[in-house]
């Protein structure tokens, strides 16, 4: 009686714990080829490059060269931007073309060169107050002012207003400030191409910005009124804005010479007196 008892209780071992020990194995099999598996692996492609870009708030060039995967010193040679490579809002950039760059030499600006040529002057018409900008042929009447040449371009005072500032960067004044009235007219300083005529720069104001030959580019801030717009060609003494207040607690003009991407000091290029 004791030997069946003791062979029945083997023979219930065997028909519980072997299909159990199987199952057991089957599910560390499983665990083991779960784990063994690839991983996936994550890819990010850049954005399809547009052939032409308009610049935004807070776009840099080495940001917008990243977002579309181009080199941004090809952008660069490809626009005729120098270095620092400083873009603007609203200017539009050309994103695909042709042309390896291997590097980009940040020549010195003009004005510094000790071989530039000296100041001649003479006597220009300028369009009269009025709204209408000279391009026009029915201008009602003209002004003469003096002019400079430097660099290749001929240059006239901006405003025939009085200075109230002159360049002082230790004061952050990066240019010559003139005052006036809500009104008055504001003229390009040399001939060159409106690269900018917005208010996306709230301490500036209502402002145009005007790019020139041999790496110039000026600004007019805080205007009331813009008479230009992006894309537009101006000439030397051509009114572009009226003076105003926008950006401003008073009633001027900021006018900023830039060559080679860095502020210089209008004086040096313009009439002042």
């Amino acid at each position: 009686m004791q030997m069946l008892k003791e062979q029945f209780t083997r023979n219930i071992h065997k028909e519980i714990f072997k299909p159990l020990l199987m199952s057991c194995l089957t599910l560390s099999v499983f665990a083991f080829t779960g784990c063994a598996s690839k991983p996936q692996v994550m890819t990010t492609r850049a954005l399809t490059a547009p052939d032409l870009y308009t610049v935004k708030p807070g776009d840099t060039l080495s940001g917008i060269a990243a977002r579309y995967g181009v080199n941004y010193l090809t952008v660069a040679q490809m626009n005729g931007v120098p270095a620092p490579y400083t873009i603007f809002v609203g200017q539009s950039l050309k994103l695909k073309g042709s042309g390896v760059v291997a590097s980009v030499p940040t020549p010195a600006p003009v004005v510094s060169r000790p071989s530039a040529p000296p100041i001649q002057t003479q006597s220009i018409p300028l369009p009269s107050q009025g709204n209408a900008p000279v391009a026009q042929p029915t201008a009602p009447a003209i002004q003469t002012q003096t002019t400079s040449t430097i660099g290749g371009l001929r240059w006239v005072k901006p405003s025939n207003n009085a200075v109230i500032a002159t360049y002082n960067p230790a004061s952050n004044i990066k240019g010559i400030r003139y005052g006036g009235q809500v009104g008055d007219p504001i003229y390009a300083a040399a001939d060159g191409q409106v690269v900018y005529a917005d208010d996306g720069l709230k301490e500036f104001g209502n402002l145009v910005l005007i790019k020139h030959s041999n790496g110039y580019i000026t600004a007019y801030a805080h205007n009331s009124k813009m008479l230009v717009k992006s894309g537009a060609h101006v000439k030397a003494g051509q009114q572009i804005a009226e003076m105003g207040n926008s950006g401003a607690d008073r009633v001027m003009l900021e006018f900023q010479v830039r060559a080679e991407g860095k502020a210089i000091d209008p004086a040096r290029i313009i009439p002042v007196n």
